[in-house]
């Protein structure tokens, strides 16, 4: 299956629609970036996708992305140092188990957008929105091949 044809427009819409929220009340950054799939360490996958999509390049360093490759059903969160600096070290494993477990049952809208939610949480906490803050990084989901 193509990584665009994965989530429905709707489901999209909602990933979409949770980014926005988990955004909102913080000056964070959260991409979405689904690839076909992977080849290699899924870790290294998503490095390279956070710095094409200039993630490492908010102001706060403060970004975070989700990276799933569909077909090899691998998927891997990224922080950037300044939210690394900030979380416990397993922070990011806590939200990959919780949505993984939701990714057992078929559910990989919900799973996603639970995902983001508890970043978001997070970046609200260590990075509130100020009124100065400004949307640095689309919120629109990116694809692969």
């Amino acid at each position: 299956m193509s990584a665009k044809k994965f989530f429905s427009t709707e489901q999209q819409d909602s990933i979409i629609k949770a980014i926005e929220i988990a955004e909102h009340a913080t000056s964070g950054e959260v991409r979405v970036h689904i690839d076909d799939a992977c080849k290699g360490e899924v870790l290294d996958a998503a490095t390279h996708m956070f710095h094409k999509l200039k993630m490492d390049k908010t102001e706060l360093r403060n970004g975070v992305l989700f990276y799933l490759a569909v077909n090899d059903k691998k998927f891997a969160i990224l922080g950037d140092k300044g939210i690394n600096e900030k979380v416990p070290e397993n922070f990011w494993d806590t939200i990959k188990e919780t949505m993984l477990s939701y990714f057992k049952q078929g559910h990989f809208t919900q799973g996603l957008c639970k995902g983001i939610e508890m970043a978001g949480e997070k970046l609200k906490t260590h990075f509130p929105y100020q009124s100065e803050d400004r949307n640095e990084l689309s919120d629109e989901i990116s694809f692969g091949k």
